[in-house]
């Protein structure tokens, strides 16, 4: 089975390649925008292409070569700060993306199953009535993140309508785990944690809204759950993707914190505040766990101690790097 997965340089994108090799079977196929595979361990079980996914052109050329039976559609503008300073870009990466590859699949005549990843940021303004949050919760987006996932959820509807594409969507959470950026919660305390460690930052971790509650998945289980999809999914429908339980971002950090080798102190920071934050959030994923049987098996304190593991190894290759003594 050929497989291309866009966003393969990114945090999500690697770790479904991980499952995708590990399964066997996958002539797998990866889409960036620079001519390199960030992870050296995927080296030899990828073929990477070159494209700019908002250029109809390019996708069309990388498809044609390609002529992929599955597109895993993980690229796009994620971060939901860089949305409020970045509406237009944000909006533009994740509708014109998902636009070209389902432009380029009818002009080939691709038989290419597509899945496209939404967010629990299209839910928005959650209530307390709306809880835990199904496929069928209004949608109220606080962000353009979550605007434009609703347009390109919209989108893959649309065109599974007007044309046929056999696409599945879903609405993922919090997936949390190692290589993921520093700009996202997880990373962000990890990443402090580590360089205080070493001695390369005073021992104050500068934190945001801690009370903010959220369910948190392994990004592991979630890519896993992105395979069943694909194999198992409905055409045209859309599946939450949770472990159906929140936690407070405080909780996240206090397990972190219990990791540490040393003692530290915590700092609200100001910048690391969002204009608008949903108090709870939590996932209704049954529709999901009735079609394909999945549900998350990766404990939370082993999801916990592989992304301080990580960040231990980065910080210390960063300074290797940098020919910094440890």
């Amino acid at each position: 089975m050929r497989a291309l997965i866009t966003g393969i340089n990114g945090f999500a994108g690697s770790h479904l390649a991980d499952y995708l090799v590990a399964r066997g079977g996958w002539d797998i196929w990866g889409l960036a925008r620079k001519p390199v595979i960030r992870w050296d361990h995927l080296q030899d079980d990828i073929r990477l292409v070159c494209a700019d996914l908002t250029c109809a052109e390019d996708v069309s050329r990388v498809l044609q070569h390609v002529r992929p039976q599955v597109i895993f559609h993980l690229a796009g503008q994620a971060f939901v700060p860089l949305s409020f300073r970045q509406p237009a870009s944000t909006i533009s990466n994740n509708v014109f993306g998902l636009l070209s590859l389902f432009l380029a699949i009818i002009e080939h005549g691709l038989d290419t199953r597509v899945l496209t990843v939404g967010s629990y940021e299209q839910y928005g303004l959650i209530q307390p009535e709306d809880l835990p949050i199904d496929e069928q919760t209004p949608l109220r987006p606080c962000n353009p993140y979550g605007t434009s996932k609703i347009a390109q959820d919209m989108l893959a509807l649309q065109y599974y309508f007007s044309h046929g594409i056999d696409v599945v969507r879903v609405r993922p959470f919090n997936h949390i785990g190692p290589r993921q950026d520093v700009s996202f919660v997880a990373p962000a305390f990890a990443h402090q944690i580590a360089a205080i460690e070493l001695g390369i930052q005073p021992p104050v971790l500068q934190v945001g809204d801690l009370r903010a509650q959220r369910d948190f998945t392994d990004v592991r289980d979630m890519v896993r759950a992105y395979y069943l999809a694909i194999e198992s999914g409905q055409s045209g429908d859309v599946y939450n993707i949770g472990s159906g339980h929140a936690l407070s971002v405080q909780t996240l950090l206090d397990h972190l914190l219990a990791a540490s080798q040393v003692k530290i102190t915590v700092e609200p920071d100001p910048e690391r505040m969002r204009p608008i934050n949903v108090p709870l959030v939590v996932c209704d994923a049954s529709r999901l766990q009735q079609h394909t049987g999945w549900s998350p098996a990766i404990p939370f304190a082993q999801t916990i101690h592989d992304i301080l593991e990580d960040w231990r190894l980065r910080t210390r290759m960063n300074l290797k790097a940098q020919e910094i003594p440890v």
